[in-house]
């Protein structure tokens, strides 16, 4: 590793404070032959540079069919790794290695295997917000926006296990009439929204509809005027002939919202805490520009996954993707 490589988990060169980053992380990208892929959830300046913005499904697609020599994901660990999974013959990075997810870290693979073994004969369904660890003790992987079509692609007598959030798979459980085995995870993103403010907006704002992730608790959910994926919220918002809306998410999705929408109102649903108006990811908040600039300079910090464990890995999530371009998601 580079001896400026800081053990926290990215490059720690400052970087010149002259320096246009724009413009030297699109040269670097264009030397390199490398594609920058960001999450809607990460912070606005690093959207606007990414050759593609999407969520965790859209992602997984690209990085699939590109043909970059290096991949550089703007997201958290678990998306470099399934970035990894499934070109394993690209190097991937991520500008820093601390980005990880709550989600991820409640379903620990020891405690997976042993839940899944207790329960022999069950299909088990995770979450794309798992380690490669966890994609490897599955048969299929999903993501908000094809968990339902793929939950529905087994018959209904299947006895499924979903893990591992319990908020969406309550949801899909509830849409599809089905009664999965969920395994106890959240994010602690989406577990932070205050039922009580989001009221308190709806009577301060009437005309606003409530925009919600299927992530989110439950009583969220049943204020919301459409459910959905950060992309479907997305879709939804531009395509409705509403002008204002609350959105019951991470935040860094409102920056699209706004860059396709400029003429349309878009209010962040505030978490518990009083202190903030917004609801962000500490983890997505670590990639900055600076760290995007040393990460294509300096080809580090860089994802691996365990051939063995990706061997595995990449079945689940080959199967999701072929469902999903099947069913035109």
């Amino acid at each position: 590793m580079n001896d400026n490589a800081n053990p926290a988990g990215f490059l720690n060169i400052p970087v010149p404070k002259d320096l246009d980053l724009k413009k030297a992380i699109n040269d670097l990208k264009k030397e390199k032959n490398a594609v920058i892929l960001a999450h809607y959830y990460q912070q606005g300046d690093i959207q606007d540079i990414a050759d593609f913005v999407g969520d965790s499904l859209a992602l997984a697609q690209w990085a699939s069919k590109t043909t970059a020599d290096i991949i550089v994901l703007c997201g958290v660990h678990f998306m470099g790794e399934t970035a990894k999974i499934l070109c394993p013959d690209k190097r991937v990075f991520v500008p820093d290695l601390n980005a990880g997810c709550s989600l991820a870290d409640s379903c620990k693979a020891d405690d997976f295997e042993k839940f899944i073994k207790e329960h022999p004969g069950y299909v088990v369904i995770s979450y794309v917000n798992t380690t490669a660890a966890v994609k490897a003790l599955t048969d299929v992987v999903v993501t908000s926006t094809n968990a339902r079509q793929i939950v529905e692609s087994f018959p209904s007598e299947t006895p499924i296990i979903f893990g591992p959030d319990r908020n969406l798979g309550n949801y899909t459980n509830s849409i599809t009439g089905r009664n999965m085995l969920l395994w106890d995870g959240a994010c602690h993103v989406h577990e932070q929204f205050s039922l009580e403010k989001i009221i308190e907006l709806k009577k301060e704002h009437p005309d606003a509809l409530v925009l919600a992730h299927p992530e989110c608790k439950s009583p969220i959910l049943k204020l919301a005027d459409h459910i959905g994926s950060t992309a479907a919220l997305l879709n939804f918002a531009t395509k409705s002939p509403n002008k204002k809306f609350i959105v019951a998410t991470e935040s860094g999705i409102l920056h699209e919202m706004q860059k396709k929408n400029p003429d349309k109102i878009f209010i962040p649903a505030p978490p518990n805490d009083s202190t903030c108006a917004c609801n962000e990811c500490s983890y997505m908040r670590l990639n900055t520009m600076e760290k995007l600039y040393n990460c294509l300079k300096y080809e580090i910090p860089e994802i691996f996954v365990d051939e063995e464990i990706r061997e595995k890995a990449v079945k689940p999530i080959q199967k999701m993707l072929e469902i999903s371009e099947k069913l035109g998601l």
